[in-house]
């Protein structure tokens, strides 16, 4: 028989057990099943989080299997959501778990937001459509966001709190008219620090025409961690959060981490310089 408070107990000590019940009334809502999405899925879920709300329009395929926690031989073809669901129950039966399979859009982001304590982006670096649409439903709503950007073999984390720097004073997407533009100002806004640059070994394999990109399960841990770090802090209300127009970026193959500041966002000096530089390499892969 399942039982919470024992599956849970070890978590007590660097949380209270009145914390432990807040964590288990909590609903986190996470869009996007793939790499970081899935285990942030699993991580909430060993947490004690009582409720989550999911999305994923995708189905698991072999080229999953280097980073996605819900990608194995046996769910080749199966549906993200209907994964992770099955996944996070089967460490918590009692978890409730809203799945929306048809990815996010205007018709139903107010239900996949309804409740919601706190949002947790998993969206596909290249979905930018849904990115904004939520984000923007988020901070209407005054649902925290966080983010955290698998970069080679670190993590690049941001974090926006009710009234303060919105997402978009953040990354000025409406200042590039291009959706390519658009993709740039998102990647030079997670990652000002760019501190996994220097050792990509190839870079025919960043395609923005393709839409696809190098990854690696070592950052997807890392922004597991991060992020859940994050949300612990923001649900319990204790614990310092660097919000933006602060953001943190640790590499584990660097041994570096730096703590970015972007006070105009991408409408800096130093963005609008990045923007030109990262605009060349994308868009003109060698």
């Amino acid at each position: 028989m399942f039982n919470y408070h024992k599956a849970f107990s070890r978590n007590i000590g660097w949380v209270t057990q009145e914390e432990q019940e807040i964590l288990r009334k909590a609903r986190v809502a996470v869009a996007g099943a793939g790499g970081v999405g899935s285990l942030h899925m699993l991580t909430l879920a060993r947490m004690g989080i009582g409720a989550l709300n999911i999305s994923d329009f995708d189905q698991y395929d072999i080229h999953n299997f280097n980073r996605q926690f819900g990608a194995f031989m046996s769910t080749l073809d199966r549906d993200k959501c209907q994964v992770m669901d099955e996944m996070v129950k089967d460490i918590n039966p009692e978890m409730q778990v809203n799945s929306f399979p048809t990815g996010i859009n205007e018709s139903n982001v107010d239900d996949f937001l309804k409740d919601v304590d706190l949002y947790i982006d998993s969206l596909d670096f290249f979905a930018l459509a849904a990115r904004k649409l939520v984000f923007k439903r988020c901070y209407e709503l005054g649902i925290p966001v966080v983010t955290a950007a698998p970069l080679g073999l670190g993590c690049a984390l941001l974090c926006f709190m009710p009234g303060q720097m919105t997402y978009e004073e953040y990354f000025r997407f409406e200042d590039k008219k291009t959706e390519e533009e658009q993709l740039i100002q998102f990647l030079i806004g997670l990652s000002p620090a760019m501190l996994q640059r220097s050792y990509l070994v190839d870079d025919s394999t960043v395609d923005f025409q393709a839409q696809k990109g190098p990854s690696t399960v070592m950052a997807v841990n890392l922004c597991a961690g991060m992020a859940e770090s994050y949300a612990l802090k923001i649900l319990l209300r204790r614990g310092p959060v660097v919000s933006a127009p602060y953001g943190i970026h640790f590499d584990a193959y660097r041994n570096k981490m730096v703590k970015t500041w972007r006070p105009m966002g991408n409408r800096g000096l130093m963005a609008k310089i990045m923007f030109k530089i990262a605009k060349r390499i994308a868009l003109n892969p060698k």
